[in-house]
Parts: structure tokens; sequence; C-alpha cells
């Protein structure tokens, strides 16, 4: 299958809203600081942006509180404008949809299905609150795959037509890179697994 140039897609929304009178409207999936600092920080110069901290993947709970106070650290520290939403946290529920997909690989299917059900739940926010985009900063990271979560996103806009995609691959044009000066700038804690119950066992694994 092609691959798709989602930075490429990204560059020329910037480029059409970047002229416009009023900075359109962003609701922004965000799971962490580490991950969500540069996109934040990069999309904040053309939109108004609301963060939608929607994460009742991370497990333990005392993980959920530490990437959440990281996150208001981060805003509190950058003088961010944006806005911040947290939404329940829920992990024993969450939980019951990702036990069918418990021996699937790390990145596989039951990835998928993370990343379409916090997806699916922040659409479904940003159109019943007539946001004009919708997008997730977790393109940025390099274990999860962009074209994945572009792809799930442009089938989420077919049911949400009123909100617009915002297509993105944060980690290209040194993304990773500028994380990771913002981490060290500000001394971010940087999370060493990606959330869920099932990577927190295999970051255990791992360490023995």
């Amino acid at each position: 299958m092609t691959k798709i140039n989602y930075y490429q897609m990204q560059c020329e929304t910037i480029k059409n809203i970047s002229n416009l009178k009023n900075k359109p409207k962003l609701l922004i999936h965000v799971c962490c600081a580490v991950c969500g600092s540069y996109p934040i920080s990069y999309l904040e110069n053309y939109f108004d942006i609301t963060i939608y901290f929607n994460n009742s993947n991370i497990y333990p709970d005392t993980e959920y509180s530490r990437r959440l106070d990281e996150l208001k650290k981060y805003l509190q520290l950058n003088n961010s404008s944006a806005k911040l939403i947290v939404t329940q946290y829920d992990n024993q529920a969450y939980n019951n949809g990702l036990k069918p997909l418990a021996d699937e690989r790390e990145g596989g299917k039951r990835c998928w299905y993370c990343y379409g059900k916090r997806m699916n739940e922040g659409y479904k926010f940003a159109s019943e609150n007539k946001y004009d985009y919708y997008c997730t900063i977790m393109s940025i990271s390099r274990q999860k795959d962009s074209q994945k979560i572009n792809e799930i996103g442009k089938k989420l806009s077919n049911l949400y037509p009123n909100t617009k995609y915002f297509y993105s691959d944060f980690k290209k044009n040194g993304g990773i890179l500028k994380a990771n000066e913002i981490l060290k700038e500000f001394n971010l804690y940087k999370q060493n697994y990606c959330g869920c119950i099932y990577s927190y066992q295999d970051m255990l694994n791992r360490l023995k």
C-alpha cells in the first residue's frame, strides 16, 4: 500500500488557515506532556486550542495522575493559552474492551482499537461542541503508526462531517527532536511504556 504524506497535508492545512482573521477552534487529544508539548506549542500559532485528555487506557491510576500533572505543569510553565478538558477516568471499564485483544502484539490490533476508541470519543465531543477541527498528537511517537492513526481519523471524519480532521505527522521535520528539547527544558517526566496494562506488563518483563 502506498504511504500517504500526512506531513505534507499538515503543512497545506496550516498554510490555508494561517491568513484567516480568526483562529479556527481545534480540539486535540493529548495523552501526555512528552508527546503533547511540541504539537501544542506549534499549533497554538494557528489554532484556538482545547486539549482533550481522554486516556482511561493508562494503567495504573498513579501513572494516569502523573501524566496529567505533568501536562498541567508544562502548560503552566510554557504560559500556554490552551484550555484543558479532562474526561472521567475508568481504567477497569476500558480494559473490558481490551481483554479480547490481550494476546495481540504491541503496535497491532489492540493498539488500533485503543487509538480508535479514544479518537472516536474525542471526535464526537468536537462535533457536538462545534469545533472546526479535531486531531490527536499520537502521530509524534516513533512507536505509533501515523498511517494507521490518520486512516482512523479519515474514517471518523465521515461520521462527524461538521468537524474537519486535521491530518498530521508530528514526528516529521524534527518533531521528535523538538519534543525532546522541550522535555529537557522543562524537566518533564518521560514514561517508559505506552499506557495500557499490557504495555505496562511488557515494560516490567523488559526490566527483569
